[in-house]
């Protein structure tokens, strides 16, 4: 059993022990969470979802936090896990609690200096639900995970952007070569967004309405792909435009190739990758939109659909766009979670 503490308990925090709770019980324990919100949200938050519904157990608050089990089960133990409020986590238990990982999920310790402060309060390992920086070993499960050693304490996971295409770039530079390309993110408004208009320190936009506009944003998943995918470092740009739903986005990827291809060399080798890391990458061939990915556990889902080849008359370039979603929430946390069960074996 990997014993795991989330420092941070928003919207990864709480998708990660839903997911965690319905597909790797008895697998992993969470057993302790920081976060300055009382106990009576917290609770609250994880019985009641707008995106995922209610919780599929029992919970009930305790002397030192919460407990939860299964409805409906005769006798199904309660698995309790301590909260604490503690805003320094150099301070916080991780040795007495004999944590395996942490997941740094704060936003406000995503680097390699604030992750240390969990392996110095006793956690075993940090990774970071966040980019964590060009410093810190950037990781999307079953694209380059394999590159971990015992010594890499401190992980990133990377972003939902970049853990939903990767895939789709390790599989097109492998097939065809890349040679310049470009990625869009429609992606759903995030909590770093304003309901309403209001100031906003860094991109002006995004203090606009998320829920009444269609707002251009930036993502450096593109760049980061680089960390995972070193052979397509500087190769590629791109963009985000988030739009006015809760959850559920789509990458949009355009390039250049080393090599001519049709639709269905493309679709071909996409299905031959998803064969082939399927928890990860999925595969689809029907007409279908955002809402019917909430809740998906891949960490992306690649769209047969999508995939144009445009050939200029002139010369007969090419531009090749393929699609891939993604649900920016479950999906990433479920690559997440793949990659603390890997971590836990090194």
């Amino acid at each position: 059993m990997t014993r795991i503490a989330i420092n941070g308990f928003g919207r990864i925090g709480r998708t990660t022990l839903r997911y965690i709770f319905e597909h790797h019980d008895g697998e992993v324990e969470l057993v302790a969470v920081n976060d300055l919100t009382s106990i009576e949200n917290i609770i609250y938050l994880l019985k009641y979802d707008s995106v995922y519904r209610s919780f599929i157990g029992e919970i009930e608050q305790t002397a030192e936090g919460f407990k939860y089990r299964k409805k409906g089960i005769a006798n199904d133990k309660w698995r309790e896990v301590k909260v604490l409020a503690q805003r320094d986590p150099s301070q916080l238990p991780w040795k007495d609690l004999k944590i395996d990982v942490v997941i740094e999920a704060t936003g406000f310790f995503a680097n390699k200096s604030g992750a240390q402060l969990h392996i110095n309060a006793g956690a075993k390992k940090c990774i970071i639900s966040a980019p964590g920086g060009n410093d810190v070993k950037t990781i999307v499960y079953n694209v380059n995970h394999e590159t971990l050693t015992k010594e890499d304490t401190i992980i990133s996971a990377a972003s939902c952007t970049t853990n939903s295409i990767a895939p789709v770039i390790k599989f097109m530079d492998e097939s065809f070569k890349i040679l310049v390309g470009k990625m869009t993110t429609i992606h759903a408004y995030t909590g770093n967004q304003g309901l309403v208009d209001m100031p906003a320190a860094k991109d002006l936009r995004r203090g606009r309405a998320a829920a009444q506009n269609i707002v251009p944003s930036s993502t450096g998943a593109a760049k980061a792909i680089g960390l995972v995918i070193p052979s397509v470092a500087g190769k590629l740009d791109g963009a985000a435009i988030r739009i006015p739903t809760i959850v559920g986005s789509l990458s949009d990827l355009t390039f250049v190739l080393g090599k001519k291809v049709t639709v269905e060399e493309v679709n071909a080798a996409a299905k031959a990758f998803s064969d082939k890391i399927k928890p990860t990458f999925g595969y689809n061939t029907d007409e279908i939109v955002s809402s019917d990915i909430i809740g998906s556990t891949h960490g992306s889902i690649f769209d047969a659909t999508l995939t144009k080849v445009v050939e200029a008359k002139e010369d007969g370039k090419q531009l090749v766009t393929v699609g891939a979603w993604y649900d920016n929430e479950m999906s990433f946390v479920s690559q997440l979670v793949r990659l603390i069960l890997h971590v836990a074996k090194i």
